[in-house]
């Protein structure tokens, strides 16, 4: 009898330590990328223990087998309900799959059981959003409740502040998040929206700077960037930033037409020539802003020939352009001999903007008329 129990001893020490052989084989499959393999193996093994399930799971969960993966977690909860980290597992990949309302319930209940834990409320919260209940914001402030550094609660909070026109609570929230977490991403980028939308743009640089820092160097993120140097007056790195967009893409008409502008503003008009150019080539009609804007680099180097003929190609693209029509006149006065067509483009900007017009451009149109009538009068 003792031989017989020694012998069966061995006997389950053998398949114990030959199955315990498998699953580090299944192991290292899977850890080299032979994920189908790893698989396979350990559907072979016999009787498929709890750990057994919990690998098969998570090595179909990566495998992109998540109806497998999910039939696995259920079969350890099945057995074992109060395994509350498989439980989680099990959760987020019902919302992975999209099985919303199962992931909804299934935390509910685990929400109730831990009420203190905002995870399980945070999850709940994405459920409904994923399902576009408005109920989900609720489940993100109740998570932060339970818990202020909440990463995710805060971001979601904080993304429905800046949604809502809320920048100031988007940033306090932000903040709050930050000293926590200094270098989440997506803190960092809502920050900066939320400065530069209250228009506190030289507050905006800070975060967008540290987003680059952290390699999130997206046109997005650039472009927010370039505007708050450019608002702030920091014409130089404006345009650097404006330059690295162009190297993501070379094609963007709005960041030719800003290096423009900004060239324009340090004088160096064949460069801003150069991108109102490239702008006017790359956009769709209608394109007045553009010749608009050659037209004023022309202005500048007192081409006043070369001006008048773009601000005529801007109101051709677009006749209600208050700023080309007087231009035109303007340049006009600089090339024409003809004081009286000078006199009647004066006024015809009067004409259809003098009721509504901007008042500079008015007083300036007024001023012209006045001396031009008084120089046609004394040439008679």
């Amino acid at each position: 009898m003792q031989i017989r129990l020694t012998l069966l001893l061995i006997l389950s020490c053998s398949l114990s330590l030959y199955s315990q052989e498998e699953i580090r084989t299944a192991d290292s499959l899977s850890a080299v990328g032979e994920k189908t393999e790893a698989i396979e193996l350990l559907e072979t093994l016999e009787p498929k223990t709890e750990s057994i399930y919990l690998k098969l799971a998570k090595i179909q969960q990566a495998n992109g087998q998540n109806e497998e993966a999910l039939q696995n977690y259920k079969n350890v909860l099945d057995k074992n309900p109060e395994k509350i980290l498989t439980a989680v597992d099990y959760g987020e990949l019902l919302l992975e799959s999209g099985k919303l309302d199962k992931a909804d319930s299934l935390f509910s209940i685990l929400s109730e059981k831990y009420p203190e834990n905002a995870g399980f409320l945070y999850r709940i919260g994405l459920a409904k959003e994923m399902k576009k209940d408005s109920s989900a914001i609720k489940y993100f402030f109740k998570t932060v409740s339970k818990d202020f550094t909440h990463q995710g609660g805060i971001y979601k909070i904080a993304k429905h502040y800046l949604k809502s026109g809320k920048s100031y609570n988007a940033i306090h929230i932000c903040n709050t998040g930050l000293e926590a977490r200094p270098d989440n991403v997506s803190l960092l980028s809502i920050l900066g929206q939320a400065y530069s939308r209250s228009l506190q743009f030289e507050k905006a640089i800070a975060p967008y700077e540290r987003l680059l820092e952290l390699g999130e160097s997206s046109e997005f993120i650039l472009e927010k960037l370039a505007k708050a140097y450019r608002v702030t007056s920091q014409t130089e790195k404006a345009i650097e930033t404006y330059k690295k967009m162009l190297d993501i893409n070379d094609m963007n008409s709005a960041v030719h037409s800003n290096l423009g502008a900004l060239y324009l503003r340090t004088n160096e008009t064949e460069k801003a020539q150069q991108h109102f150019t490239m702008a006017l080539l790359i956009k769709k009609q209608p394109v007045d802003r553009e010749y608009l804007n050659i037209g004023l680099t022309f202005k500048r180097q007192e081409n006043f020939k070369e001006a008048f003929e773009n601000f005529e190609s801007a109101l051709e693209e677009n006749p209600d352009n208050e700023r080309a029509l007087l231009e035109r006149a303007i340049a006009a006065d600089g090339y024409f001999e003809d004081k009286k067509a000078v006199l009647k483009l004066y006024e015809s900007y009067l004409k259809k903007f003098g009721e509504s017009g901007r008042n500079d451009m008015i007083s300036v149109a007024n001023y012209r008329i006045s001396e031009l009538k008084s120089d046609i009068h004394q040439a008679k």
